[in-house]
């Protein structure tokens, strides 16, 4: 997966930041060495973890021959001697850890849309990023830039699917997210587990994961018995509902071509009725046959 990853973002970051945004310095370009104490980091960073060892390793070779590359930054107020990181974070980290005082650095003027899609194609093309992290970045991407799962693909080159994939990493609990980062789990092991329909069950399994260092294909056995007791159940269940509920169902089913649920409530002659949608076009779809128009 990783020489897919790399090769089909290279043309991404071309298309992307053909005018103002590449993370190279152009031949142009003037250096400057900047105070290490005036420099903020990037707001839109995606990469949350750093290697600590790497970075200790680079910062010694920084300490012994200095920064070959500059970083990039933007000052976002001329009047103001501050600036924010644009890329370069592990050479900044590494330099303020060796003990330096000034960076190389490239000035570049950028707007916010500019220096977020820097910072995030940056990362995912030198793949740093862990599966929540990059999961996180294409949400960023479509939060701010107003994008659909659909478009972020197709200007990252990847699949709509390979997208949406990750983008459900963002449901997962907390625990599980930490296992994601931590490494205990692989992004293969996250996907299995959140195809488990209790959800309920998601922790429990992914410690057990972890703990007996289940494979992927272990986890989807495990996932598809859990799932075909709870459907057992499930139909149990329906079975038990009154004849006319039954019906009611059937009919409400054909209507909007899609699973309703009539739940009966204890309290006599009340319940609820769950109508469940697959997308915003769905939902649409099921307002219009309830006559129903948003503004």
């Amino acid at each position: 997966m990783a020489k897919n990853k790399k090769s089909g973002l290279k043309s991404s970051v071309k298309a992307l930041f053909a005018e103002n945004a590449a993370t190279e310095p152009a031949a142009d370009e003037t250096v400057h060495e900047i105070s290490l104490a005036l420099i903020h980091p990037n707001p839109y960073q995606p990469r949350r973890t750093f290697d600590q060892e790497a970075l200790k390793e680079l910062a010694a070779s920084i300490k012994k021959s200095g920064v070959f590359q500059p970083v990039i930054l933007r000052q976002s107020d001329p009047h103001l001697k501050r600036y924010e990181l644009i890329a370069g974070e592990r050479r900044f980290r590494a330099s303020k850890l060796a003990g330096q005082e000034t960076i190389p650095a490239i000035v570049r003027n950028m707007s916010n849309e500019q220096m977020m899609e820097v910072a995030v194609l940056e990362n995912l093309q030198r793949e740093d990023l862990t599966p929540l992290e990059e999961a996180q970045a294409y949400q960023m991407l479509m939060d701010k830039l107003s994008l659909t799962q659909a478009q972020v693909a197709t200007r990252l080159g990847k699949s709509r699917p390979y997208i949406a994939n990750y983008l459900r990493l963002l449901g997962l609990p907390p625990m599980i997210k930490d296992f994601l980062n931590e490494g205990q789990l692989s992004m293969g092991q996250a996907r299995t587990i959140l195809g488990l329909k209790d959800k309920t069950k998601l922790v429990p399994l992914a410690k057990r994961a972890v703990e007996s260092n289940l494979t992927v294909r272990q986890l989807e056995e495990i996932v598809a018995q859990i799932n075909g007791t709870a459907k057992k159940k499930a139909q149990r269940r329906n079975q038990r509902k009154p004849v006319y509920i039954r019906a009611a169902e059937s009919q409400l089913q054909s209507k909007f071509g899609t699973k309703v649920a009539v739940a009966q409530s204890r309290k006599k002659g009340s319940g609820k009725i769950e109508i469940p949608y697959s997308s915003n076009d769905d939902l649409t779809r099921i307002l219009e046959l309830l006559d129903i128009t948003l503004d």
